[in-house]
């Protein structure tokens, strides 16, 4: 039977801290990622803490399964106690608040990529329909979002003067407009279209540039301005299968233009 070695007794440059110190995180495999932050194994079991992140890995899917899974799943995970589960959700956390800091006020939005990112995490578990505006200034610069509504999307509850009193308030040179689908499937409805059309031709009378409306689901998003559909006259949209944030892009999104 072969003897258990923790990953201490491995060769050095096998080692995942050691080669993160030598190479950069960058270098790293999720697992190896995953293997520091849960530290150690189980040596009862002959399991090391790379064979533990592999097991959650393949359990949950990846790193946003874990991320997702509640603490009663994960504690039936042989050898993942409470001590393990606290480090990996504080790890994720941190991750989670790094990435919103870079849309705060005064951050760039470039592209329907970056507004999938900035709103992912709020939106995608949401079980009902919230609609925002994101106002920005003539660079693109983010001023702040805005929630306008909060229940399935119609005319009455998306209503054009709800929707520019803070545009005008705040003297937003442009703007984007962002909701989820609770279904999971971004595909835009007859009443997302409409809402658009009347958004865009809102917009167009005040001068205010329509940059895009993009619908979030699970892990896909879709965006109007991507598809051309920001036009004088939308027509009901031709739905190619979405690409996954995770999935290599063919293309990578415009980017939003800036004002002259």
């Amino acid at each position: 039977m072969a003897t258990y070695q923790t990953i201490k007794q491995w060769p050095e440059a096998d080692r995942p801290r050691e080669k993160l110190l030598d190479k950069g995180a960058q270098a790293l495999s999720e697992t190896e990622l995953l293997a520091i932050i849960l530290r150690n194994g189980n040596a009862s079991t002959g399991e090391n803490a790379l064979d533990h992140a592999r097991l959650l890995l393949n359990r949950f899917g990846g790193l946003k399964g874990i991320d997702d899974a509640a603490v009663s799943e994960l504690t039936r995970v042989k050898g993942i106690g409470p001590a393990k589960i606290a480090q990996l959700k504080a790890a994720l956390e941190i991750a989670r608040r790094l990435g919103n800091h870079k849309w705060q006020t005064g951050h760039p939005l470039r592209s329907s990529e970056d507004v999938f990112h900035h709103f992912r995490d709020s939106l995608e578990k949401q079980k009902r329909e919230l609609f925002y505006v994101v106002l920005l200034d003539n660079k693109n610069k983010k001023i702040r979002d805005v929630k306008i509504s909060e229940g399935s999307l119609t005319a009455s509850l998306v209503h054009p003067r709800e929707v520019y009193n803070p545009v005008i308030r705040e003297s937003a040179a442009a703007v984007i407009f962002v909701h989820n689908h609770p279904s999971g499937d971004p595909a835009p409805s007859p009443e997302d279209i409409e809402i658009t059309r009347r958004l865009k031709e809102v917009g167009e009378v005040m001068g205010v540039r329509v940059l895009d409306h993009v619908v979030i689901g699970h892990d896909r998003y879709f965006s109007f301005s991507d598809k051309g559909m920001l036009g004088a006259c939308l027509v009901g949209p031709s739905i190619a299968p979405l690409p996954t944030i995770f999935s290599p892009r063919a293309a990578s999104p415009a980017r939003f233009p800036t004002a002259a």
